[in-house]
């Protein structure tokens, strides 16, 4: 399976997202952190992300007469290459973007049913902004993002940190003007001093 197949599922994101920070996690303790999806098909992706050089085992034991594994993340392998993204078709994208969307939706709903879930209090945010950007502006924001967001990817757990989902989301809404639509716009103002 190619990386991006492998990725764009909701469960299997919702598995890497999991096993970020460092984090060595049997498949047992992936179950009780994705409490909404079904034991067995976090069992089935979880094998299909070791098959896929995703997750690799940490280590092993025997527990009961049975092997229990512990797997961790490859980061290098926990994403899609730039000429995976560029080799995309808008199906593809839209894939992509309904997956991300499935595990916003289901983390978001797994934290508010917790009973200690307090969206005031833990800052929760999920505003969207409209701005209009010149091409130099939004490649300056994006680098913004990056130089806030990357320094922090590399944090493991620790009783002081909280595991936080952030999903910056970014495209244009409408087309820019083209030159023609600049002029006859232009054309339309005059018309009316007429």
């Amino acid at each position: 399976m190619d990386p991006f197949e492998l990725l764009a599922h909701p469960v299997r994101l919702r598995v890497v997202h999991a096993m970020r920070g460092g984090r060595e996690l049997t498949t047992a303790e992936l179950c009780d952190r994705i409490r909404d999806v079904s034991k067995a098909t976090v069992y089935r992706h979880v094998d299909l992300l070791a098959a896929g050089g995703v997750l690799e085992v940490a280590r092993e034991r025997r527990v009961r007469g049975a092997v229990e594994r512990r797997y961790r993340l490859r980061r290098d392998r926990a994403g899609i290459t730039a000429e995976t993204a560029n080799s995309l078709s808008p199906d593809d994208h839209r894939r992509a973007f309904a997956a991300a969307l499935a595990v916003l939706t289901a983390e978001f709903t797994a934290y508010l049913d917790r009973d200690t879930a307090d969206p005031v209090a833990d800052l929760v945010g999920y505003r969207q902004h409209a701005v209009w950007l010149g091409a130099g502006e939004l490649h300056g924001m994006i680098d913004g993002m990056r130089k806030a967001i990357a320094p922090h990817l590399s944090n493991e757990p620790s009783p002081d940190r909280t595991q936080y989902l952030i999903s910056p989301i970014l495209f244009p809404v409408e087309a820019p003007p083209t030159e023609t639509d600049s002029d006859s716009d232009s054309d339309s103002d005059s018309d009316s001093d007429q």
